[in-house]
């Protein structure tokens, strides 16, 4: 324990030594810029941690899971499109509300006729007549609504509320999934499970990507709400410009001639918001990744995850204590998935646009196990490390990678072949480096930087 306690503490240290080492020798803005992807990418890692380090379920769905938290974003903060609701509305909430009754009565015909053969062939015939229905309702409601303005608009919008809203809102988006795939792919063997998980995480994006009315499409949503300041408006701010002016007091007494003087003090304006913004933004993240931390520790500590812990360990063992496993494993998929659905929201709030090309599985799947491997499977605080490590060399791995190449080739010509072939490949360079660590973690510590603790309380 004594040295598991070191480690995270050593660990944690470099950690800050490395974003400080970033911004003294490149930039405080580009620091901020990584501490807040890593600190949404550890919750991310937290919550595939949950579902693999608890439980042992393998999900490469978690693309899927963030785009949702995404979604969110667009539904909950961007303003209504009035004109799209006129010509469309109706018939969107009418396709809606029979969608839902086709729902319910497959569930009923299913309970109702349960050991009768041919209530497939009735299921079957309902599912065909209810398609054929919603989409009299359905497909001129969409073609109306995507015609209204298709340049800055063609869809329905949200609700104009705060974009804080929408992090609750992602997760239970990605929770709701979550639950309607896990009662489906959660029998399956780990193997069919990850097939699985990856299929409908693909299908999520096609949808998003598709169709329009939604989200856009490819088409993109801009300028969502932020809940932190914006840039240009702490730049005219009086109390902003005497807060920087406080601090480089010093700097500024020197210049004695009033226009330089000013036109420094502007310059300084112009950083200090990016850096101010950055940093509301670092002060938000980190109050929800302290909250799910605490959650996560609490829950681990608990009678129910010393219960995941030996279905994990032992499902025979456990199934014959009379425990539910399937059941289990469903509560832990929803939990880890909402956790995804959270962090998903608060990337788009960070970028302030919804970009449904942009969820790529090597970014929000393969990146993201990577973090949970490194980190430490089962530990929380390992979890969170992971994803501060794993995404700060991604980062850096071409600066880094250009820095070697261009001293190491200082002795060539500029335009040697050899030279010129390497800094064309700076950009392959991080996915060697990220199999590299891969492997060496796997080789010297196969268990992560910050294995699970055995508590035998």
């Amino acid at each position: 324990m004594i040295k598991n306690k070191s480690t995270e503490t050593i660990s944690i240290a470099i950690m800050a030594l490395l974003f400080l080492f970033v911004g003294i020798f490149q930039s405080w803005s580009l620091s901020l810029s990584i501490l807040n992807m890593c600190i949404i990418s550890a919750i991310m890692s937290m919550g595939i941690n949950m579902q693999w380090g608890y439980a042992g379920i393998f999900n490469v769905g978690i693309m899927g899971f963030t785009a949702l938290g995404g979604l969110a974003a667009v539904l909950v903060s961007y303003s209504p499109v009035g004109e799209a609701w006129r010509v469309g509305g109706r018939g969107m909430i009418t396709s809606l509300i029979l969608l839902i009754a086709t729902v319910f009565l497959i569930i009923f015909i299913n309970k109702r006729f349960k050991n009768n053969k041919k209530k497939y062939w009735l299921i079957a015939f309902i599912i065909i007549v209810g398609i054929i229905i919603i989409n009299i309702f359905y497909r001129p409601s969409v073609h109306a609504i995507e015609a209204v303005n298709p340049a800055i608009s063609g869809f329905l919008g949200g609700l104009g509320l705060p974009i804080i809203f929408s992090w609750v809102v992602g997760g239970l988006f990605a929770a709701g999934v979550a639950f309607i795939i896990g009662k489906i792919t959660l029998g399956l063997r780990s193997d069919y499970l990850a097939i699985a998980t990856l299929g409908i995480s693909e299908i999520i994006i096609a949808v998003l990507k598709h169709e329009d009315w939604l989200s856009r499409g490819v088409k993109n949503v801009i300028g969502l709400k932020r809940p932190v300041p914006y840039e240009i408006n702490l730049q005219q701010t009086d109390w902003f410009i005497s807060f920087v002016s406080f601090f480089n007091k010093t700097s500024l007494e020197r210049i004695t001639d009033s226009s330089d003087r000013q036109l420094y003090l502007t310059n300084l304006v112009i950083d200090a918001s990016g850096i101010f913004v950055k940093l509301c933004y670092a002060g938000l993240f980190s109050i929800v990744l302290l909250i799910i931390l605490y959650l996560a520790n609490k829950a681990q500590i608990s009678p129910w995850g010393r219960m995941m812990r030996a279905i994990r360990d032992n499902e025979v063992s456990a199934n014959a204590m009379g425990k539910d496993i399937v059941k289990r494993h469903l509560h832990i998929f929803v939990i880890g998935s909402a956790v995804v659905g959270i962090s998903g929201a608060m990337l788009i709030t960070l970028d302030g646009l919804f970009t449904p090309a942009s969820f790529q599985p090597l970014r929000y799947t393969f990146l993201i196990w990577i973090m949970v491997i490194v980190g430490g499977t089962g530990n929380n605080l390992g979890g969170i490390l992971g994803g501060f490590i794993i995404w700060f060399v991604w980062i850096e791995a071409a600066p880094a990678s250009q820095f070697i190449i261009e001293n190491l080739t200082s002795g060539l010509a500029p335009d040697n072949k050899f030279k010129l072939h390497l800094l064309d490949s700076i950009p392959y360079f991080r996915y060697l480096i990220m199999g590299s660590i891969l492997l060496l973690i796997m080789r010297f510590r196969p268990k992560g930087i910050l294995p699970e603790k055995i508590r035998y309380s």
